[in-house]
């Protein structure tokens, strides 16, 4: 377009240069004279001015021109760096999809670290001041467990967990078992040394108990560290009935347990089983029931000869102990983590067979306890609660033998008993530390003098696993 504006100019100065330099016919004058040169020189001008506009035209053309090459290199040069990405990241889609010629492990491929078992400690410390008639130690402190818990899967199915209790003089393995799930449908098997589920509090941590102790007919019966035995368990989910769960325990373990099979010189295993049966009362409300019922058998008894010295006679007889636990338990929704009300019991009934010293008759010993505590949470780390204790043994004229010591199981006299009230207040300072203040007082007949103990506990866990109960 600009060609052939500048050849439509080049003509119009042409025609009217010839034009103009025509001369008129018939000769001139002075005055047209006049009238040729200030046309000639208004020609010029224009011409002149003609002339500036080409050539401002050509410039521009020119310039239009060179915009226009550069940008065709300048596109020419995206594209070429947009086509060596997609090149580059074609090359890289490819190296991933080729399988390499031999395994390489990288970080966050293979964690040695993961392997390694997650290790907790625990530290249950007590100061108490008792005040009893014949007693002179009155105040005492003492550290009275390091718990050192270890707690690994195995693989995907399998589970090991141990606990192992150091006290200032002496260490010893608590718990120590491997639990598979899902053997069967909804059963569990577990394996190894632990405590066993005679009840709800039997099978905890004394660090981990509401108390700074064991129940007194639990601790009469089974001894202080509680009835914990190596063997095997099996776990079963039963279907649920009416809206309840269940669940059934079934526990084979060796019959070593001191208090109760001391005379077992077989080693005859003994057996447990506990029902337990859970149903929500409402939203913020549960109520859980137990059943439980343990059998052993002990064949070795220490009698009296004619002569007066002590012999080993041979009887195999059965010892049962029988329980039944309920717990009911509210606890808003809304506000569970700051405020709760619980309410816990459990019975316990002992029926041992024993061979008399002196007669060599068969005999038995009934002792049975219970125990009721209420605990309620007043903000989210005050919990203050209270229990009660009531144990009464057998009555035996010869429990206080020395080579057949039946207490506490049973004792001389004829109407013994011991009860027990104690209020107590816990501060949970986090998760990992708490220390409880608890008050008991002690009274009965034909056992221990009454007495008053104030107790100041502190527990503390480091670790992943906090405060377990088991």
């Amino acid at each position: 377009m600009s060609r052939v504006l500048l050849i439509f100019g080049l003509c119009v100065v042409m025609v009217t240069s010839q034009s103009l330099g025509e001369e008129p016919e018939g000769g001139g004058t002075a005055a047209n004279d006049d009238e040729n040169a200030a046309l000639r020189e208004e020609f010029e001008k224009l011409k002149q001015q003609h002339v500036a506009e080409i050539a401002e035209l050509k410039r521009r053309i020119e310039e239009l021109e060179r915009d226009k090459v550069t940008t065709e290199v300048l596109e020419e040069d995206e594209l070429a760096t947009l086509r060596g990405l997609a090149e580059t990241e074609a090359a890289k889609v490819e190296e991933k999809e080729k399988e390499p010629l031999e395994t390489v492990f990288k970080s966050g491929g293979l964690s040695l670290q993961a392997l390694n078992p997650e290790i907790s400690v625990t530290g249950d410390m007590l100061a108490l001041y008792r005040d009893q008639e014949g007693t002179r130690e009155r105040s005492d402190f003492d550290f009275r467990t390091l718990g050192i818990h270890i707690e690994s899967y195995l693989d995907p199915y399998t589970r090991f967990k141990s606990a192992v209790p150091v006290t200032e003089s002496f260490s010893k393995l608590g718990e120590a078992y491997m639990t598979r799930f899902g053997l069967l449908p909804d059963v569990n098997l577990t394996l190894g040394k632990f405590r066993q589920q005679f009840g709800v509090v039997n099978r905890w941590h004394r660090h981990g108990l509401d108390q700074v102790d064991f129940p007194l007919a639990l601790r009469s019966i089974f001894g202080d560290g509680g009835l914990n035995q190596t063997g095997v368990s099996l776990d079963w989910t039963m279907p649920s009935f009416r809206e309840t769960a269940q669940q059934l325990t079934l526990q084979v373990t060796d019959g070593q347990n001191e208090q109760l099979f001391d005379e077992n010189s077989r080693n005859t295993p003994s057996v447990l089983m506990h029902y337990k049966n859970y149903r929500d009362l409402s939203k913020d409300t549960y109520l859980e029931l137990g059943l439980t019922s343990l059998v052993g058998w002990n064949d070795g008894w220490q009698v009296l000869a004619e002569d007066g010295s002590w012999r080993t006679e041979r009887d195999r007889l059965e010892t049962w102990v029988l329980g039944g636990d309920f717990t009911v338990r509210w606890e808003p929704t809304e506000r569970m983590r700051y405020r709760n009300l619980e309410w816990r019991s459990e019975a316990y009934y002992l029926d041992r067979g024993i061979l008399g010293p002196y007669d060599l008759d068969r005999d038995t010993v009934n002792a049975w306890g219970t125990y009721s505590y209420v605990q309620t949470k007043l903000t989210r780390t005050w919990d203050v609660g209270i229990r009660f204790d009531y144990y009464k043994p057998d009555s035996k004229d010869y429990a206080g033998l020395s080579e057949i010591s039946l207490s506490p199981l049973a004792v001389e006299d004829d109407d013994a008993y011991r009860w027990q009230v104690g209020p107590y207040v816990t501060w949970f300072q986090s998760p990992f530390v708490k220390f409880r203040l608890e008050y008991n007082h002690g009274d009965g007949e034909g056992m221990q003098e009454p007495e008053d103990v104030v107790f100041f506990q502190m527990i503390f866990s480091a670790g992943p696993h906090k405060h377990e109960r088991y």
